[in-house]
């Protein structure tokens, strides 16, 4: 039986998955490589867990760490980056293990979420912050809930865009949460980003036209929309790869071209193994989660967008069972990637929260 996105990348499950290495590509010397962020600070690079992080970072007083999704960077924080240090926090932006400058390492076994959130760690230590708040989208959204359990005493607080907090597998199920809109299929894209390789042609085959359908509005972003699409077409199984191989996949862009020419500039270096296999370790994380605390003690705040399908803000029903101080709010009219669609609401609520419970 398949699950949804939440319930993979926050499971119970004991068993592990045995994934056969598929190794990120080695560049030799003259090869294209990946060039700093615009829009950004100038990277730092921090020696953290194994890897060399690469960090952007601006600003003065209580540390905020954006993690971003997949396929994403550091740079989809790059409004973040500056609306936040602005008002009077240290904003700080990793590319993440696997991705962009900072890249990692070829066997996927070593992207599982105690790898994830002890890269963190290790960046606060090398750069002598004590404790920040932890904000994240898509898949960077659970890591750093998975910060909260395994590393509490780092954490002053906790945000999750899109990605709700992972219900404690011992507390009974959430009464009367509206159901998923996502017709659950072998297809399900999940599913398809297993066998190290097979997404890998797919979306490389054509990196900008990959993001052009990616980081799009509408389309499989307009939950009314989607509702009423056939129950077997892609859409509502949510088979991305397919979609993406169609003459005309879905939705619009909505991004400026500098913005969509360096995504596709760096994951054409790059590939997207690196964040791939953070899907292929992910039905390990019950495991690495088993023994931790379950309750959440440091102020939370959860974000959520209208239109998401894949992560709705009804995904986020009951988290109050597991957590002491946690405030919601919903970005209307907005699809997934709600921190570049939406930046201004975004930040407003953030730095609202951050003034009254972190400053």
């Amino acid at each position: 039986m398949l699950v949804s996105r939440r319930k993979f990348m926050h499971s119970s499950l004991t068993a592990g998955l045995a994934v056969a290495a598929y190794p990120l590509p080695v560049f030799s010397a003259g090869a294209p490589k990946v060039r700093p962020a615009p829009m950004m600070p100038a990277p730092s690079y921090v020696e953290t867990n194994g890897i060399t992080m690469a960090v952007y970072d601006k600003g003065e007083g209580p540390a905020v760490v954006f993690c971003h999704g997949f396929p994403e960077l550091a740079f989809s924080w790059r409004s973040q980056i500056e609306a936040i240090s602005a008002a009077g926090f240290r904003a700080l932006a990793p590319d993440q293990r696997g991705y962009g400058l900072t890249g990692g390492p070829a066997d996927p076994s070593q992207y599982h979420i105690t790898d994830l959130c002890d890269d963190l760690a290790g960046m606060l230590d090398a750069k002598s912050i004590d404790k920040a708040v932890f904000c994240g989208h898509d898949w960077g959204g659970g890591v750093v809930w998975a910060m909260a359990r395994l590393h509490p005493e780092r954490c002053l607080g906790i945000i999750g865009l899109n990605t709700p907090a992972g219900r404690p597998a011992h507390l009974p199920p959430v009464e009367n949460q509206a159901p998923s809109l996502i017709t659950r299929s072998e297809n399900y894209y999940v599913t398809t980003f297993m066998s190290p390789g097979e997404a890998e042609a797919v979306l490389e085959a054509d990196v900008r036209a990959t993001f052009d359908f990616v980081l799009s509005r509408g389309g499989i972003w307009d939950k009314d929309k989607f509702a009423k699409l056939p129950a077997d077409s892609a859409e509502r199984q949510m088979d991305l790869l397919a979609m993406l191989q169609r003459e005309n996949p879905p939705g619009e862009p909505f991004l400026p071209e500098e913005v969509m020419q360096y995504f596709t500039d760096t994951f054409e270096v790059t590939g997207f193994t690196g964040g791939l296999n953070w899907y292929r370790q992910a039905m390990r994380i019950g495991t690495r989660l088993a023994e931790a605390p379950w309750r959440i003690e440091v102020p939370s705040l959860y974000i959520g967008a209208e239109h998401d399908v894949i992560l709705p803000p009804s995904s986020a029903d009951g988290m109050e069972d597991f957590i002491s101080d946690l405030e919601k709010y919903t970005v209307l009219d907005c699809g997934h990637w709600t921190q570049q669609e939406k930046p201004q609401e975004v930040n407003r609520v953030i730095i609202d929260w951050l003034n009254r419970k972190i400053a």
